[in-house]
């Protein structure tokens, strides 16, 4: 018989190898390194999200490659520092949000790159939505260095980054995916595991292609109906009790005064630049034909954010489609 004393002393034996919790291997942190994360990229969306793990007890190294965005955060106790590299070396959990593929490269595998300071057995999570090829690249890269990158691209724009109610759509494996999901938790509300890597971001670009669709097919409807002597708030309020109610209408509506606090109704500032969502839409348009699935809407939607960002709307919130068909209509009209 093994007595009372020696029994409890096994017990905590196991618990610290990690026999007792999930089996040989199980990654094993210490509480200080469980709360220490690391983020790269505070633009729009990083800064809210970092933001909201620094107000639920996480300590934070941050990176941003403008010094700049980093200045809120620093004054909310994060720590900054000059490089991806250190960021990795000072944590075993990294979150990346960047703008494109090429950008997620360089912030992995650049030469003061993640992978130059990563620690063995680090999780990096990569909220940037970007090409599934790109993220399996970054996935190998990170499996390198005995490391795992998981994609884990977000919807819900500002306004869920700030309120802390994203939705996560992650690709990879799925321990590694439990074992992150009560920190991605703390920045949304909803955490969806899609499947191995770059599911996560196929996901995403399927959401912003029917996004973008969307967008426009409303801007369109609201600007007939005004046009037929419509108030734009009896045609979203009738749009949004019927069959025709989508959430570009009824959360986001692209016409100024319809819905408060939205970029319509602040000259369509701030919010999911045009720009993003043309490269968005180009990122459908290369999956539909890896693929061979036919998306003709899909293709028009990023013919028009074509011409918006050729038009000077690059920088506005994606809902200024609306402006846009207006101010085509006035120069079309004066051209008669």
């Amino acid at each position: 018989m093994v007595g009372t004393h020696t029994w409890r002393k096994l017990c905590t034996g196991l618990h610290v190898s990690g026999l007792l919790r999930g089996g040989y291997g199980y990654r094993n942190f210490s509480s200080a390194a469980e709360k220490t994360v690391g983020f790269i990229g505070l633009g729009n969306m990083g800064t809210h999200m970092a933001r909201n793990l620094l107000m639920k007890g996480h300590s934070l190294v941050v990176y941003d490659i403008q010094s700049a965005s980093t200045v809120l955060l620093e004054k909310l106790g994060a720590r900054v520092v000059p490089t991806p590299a250190e960021v990795a070396s000072e944590s075993t959990r990294v979150i990346t949000m960047l703008p494109a593929g090429p950008h997620v490269r360089t912030c992995y595998a650049g030469s003061d790159g993640i992978m130059k300071g990563a620690q063995p057995n680090s999780i990096f999570i990569d909220s940037s939505t970007i090409d599934s090829d790109t993220s399996k690249e970054m996935a190998n890269v990170a499996k390198m260095k005995g490391c795992t990158y998981l994609d884990s691209p977000v919807s819900g724009g500002v306004a869920a980054a700030k309120s802390g109610t994203l939705t996560f759509m992650v690709g990879g494996p799925e321990r590694e995916f439990r074992e992150i999901q009560p920190l991605l938790l703390k920045m949304g509300s909803k955490v969806v595991h899609c499947g191995p890597t770059g599911a996560g971001q196929a996901a995403k670009i399927c959401n912003n292609m029917l996004l973008g669709i969307c967008m426009i097919g409303t801007a369109e409807t609201m600007n007939l109906g005004i046009k037929m002597g419509l108030d734009p708030h009896l045609l979203a309020s009738i749009i949004n009790s019927s069959s025709g109610r989508c959430w570009s209408s009824e959360m986001y509506n692209p016409v100024p005064g319809v819905v408060d606090k939205v970029p319509a109704s602040r000259n369509y500032e701030g919010g999911f630049g045009t720009f993003l969502m043309c490269k968005d839409l180009g990122l459908a348009q290369t999956a539909a034909s890896g693929s061979g699935s036919s998306i003709p809407m899909g293709g028009l939607a990023y013919q028009i954010y074509q011409m918006m960002c050729s038009k000077g709307f690059s920088g506005k919130d994606f809902s200024a489609v609306f402006q846009f068909l207006q101010e085509k209509e006035t120069k079309d009209n004066s051209t008669d």
